[in-house]
């Protein structure tokens, strides 16, 4: 199911020792300073020798290699590469080819990996795995879940419909064919017995689950059934609210719909309920993806004007055209409504600094893809970053997201995620220190992926490739 890279490279050097025999590396990276995402701290004049796609050397001693690439980093910063952890590449076969161009969009913003959250080109994203790892094609490393498992007649094409205990078995014994990386709920059509039934049977074979959630269904009952991370914060909303059980009636009983219940959730918005849920969510080590940009892009559609946006340049005119349907949402949309989901998008900023104080893990996705009006790939993450950052995390909290927690929710911590010895050699160089400022993500010099060097030059060039 899981794609897990386990570095066989022995411990070289620890830091601060001294190499008495030159080695070769690939990469030489000098006089960094260099961020551990997991504390913050910050560790000046660093050497990082990277061979193989492995960081063989972190040290601040006198590292005695010879390069094929040295980068002096000088007055520089550097972290993991980033990991953007919901896109999606869907729209069917006539949109293959602009998806597959979406790819360098990432690499050329720094993110070398990315968690594709369900789509309807599974056969597809394999190919390009494929091509990617044998070096005939750029792009970021992409943990799929395959076709999304929700009811019949399901929103979102290619979905596997589920609606008894056997077709949840025959769906997740189909996904594991596949060789998917873990498993996408949603919540467009399935009952509460086929949802749980779902996550019950991942669960019993120790597959992680990522999702909606049908209102149908209580925020406990998800999380104890196994759901391994919650796909936005209606969700978490819910279950911080004194009514949820009479809304998840209401629900069952179509007495009430999803966008029906939401005054109801943000009236009934308890800070000791909401402890408890981000209590259980930390207790069943269950992680949260906030996806604040795009709530913030989408909410505003009424207000906002998006036709001059220098992204438009770089996405396909099928995508785009894709966009149309919530932008018609948008501007049918009644008064009511229109302030609700003001007040709506505010009430998940105020949500995100509590759960991070609580423990909750959080990952930092885009929520890019086809449908999701100018929420563009690559970009869009560093957005994401800075909107967690306003939302009141400290940009190593929005680091984290888009770092450590992101392999750690994928089970492969061990290489991704953090800068050691024997983890992985993707890393970015930056200009300026983002935990001054998170927007410093966006100021990068250097890209290292694969034991490759991509300069701020050849990123650009590589973002104007995709150029209309």
């Amino acid at each position: 199911m899981k794609r897990f890279l386990f570095a066989t490279i022995p411990f070289l050097c620890l830091l601060n020792c001294t190499n008495t025999a030159e080695e070769q590396v690939d990469v030489l990276i000098q006089h960094a300073n260099v961020i551990d995402v997991n504390t913050g701290e910050v560790s000046g004049e660093m050497s990082i020798g990277i061979r193989n796609d492995s960081i063989v050397y972190l040290g601040n001693g006198n590292s005695n290699f010879s390069a094929s690439q040295t980068i002096d980093a000088t007055g520089k910063y550097v972290i993991p590469g980033l990991w953007d952890m919901h896109v999606h590449f869907r729209g069917g076969d006539e949109l293959i080819g602009e998806n597959k161009n979406l790819l360098p969009l990432f690499v050329a913003n720094g993110i070398t990996g990315v968690r594709e959250a369900g789509g309807d080109m599974t056969t597809e994203i394999f190919k390009w795995r494929a091509e990617m790892e044998n070096g005939s094609l750029i792009g970021p490393m992409i943990y799929t879940s395959g076709p999304k498992l929700d009811g019949p007649r399901a929103t979102w094409a290619g979905s596997i419909p589920v609606v008894t205990k056997e077709d949840a078995v025959i769906a997740i014994d189909s996904l594991e064919q596949m060789n998917v990386d873990f498993i996408k709920l949603y919540d467009s059509r399935v009952t509460r017995e086929a949802y749980i039934w779902i996550l019950e049977e991942a669960e019993r074979r120790g597959i992680r689950t990522s999702g909606h959630m049908p209102f149908t269904v209580m925020l406990e009952e998800a999380v104890t059934a196994g759901l391994g991370s919650v796909e936005h914060l209606y969700y978490i909303l819910k279950g911080s609210s004194t009514e949820e059980q009479q809304v998840t009636d209401d629900n069952i009983n179509r007495k009430a719909s999803f966008w029906g219940s939401m005054t109801t959730l943000m009236d009934s918005y308890s800070e000791e309920q909401a402890q408890k849920a981000f209590k259980m969510l930390v207790d069943n080590d269950t992680y949260v993806t906030p996806t604040m940009h795009i709530g913030n892009t989408l909410s505003y559609l009424d207000r906002d004007d998006h036709s001059n946006d220098e992204y438009l340049n770089y996405i396909g005119e099928g995508i785009i055209e894709t966009y149309q349907g919530r932008i018609r949402s948008a501007a049918r949309a009644s008064e009511e409504f229109i302030a609700m989901r003001h007040r709506l998008n505010t009430a998940f900023k105020n949500l995100v600094p509590k759960m991070s104080a609580a423990g909750v893990s959080l990952l930092a996705g885009s929520d890019s893809g086809a449908s999701n009006s100018y929420t563009y790939q690559g970009i869009s993450l560093h957005q994401e970053l800075a909107a967690l950052v306003d939302a009141g995390l400290s940009p190593i909290e929005a680091l984290k997201a888009a770092t450590i927690n992101g392999a750690k929710f994928l089970r492969v911590e061990d290489f991704y995620g953090t800068l050691a010895v024997g983890k992985s050699g993707d890393v970015l160089v930056l200009d300026a220190n983002p935990l001054e400022d998170i927007t410093n993500t966006q100021k990068i010099n250097t890209l290292v992926m694969k034991s490759k060097t991509y300069s701020s030059a050849d990123l650009k060039a590589m973002l104007e490739s995709v150029r209309k």
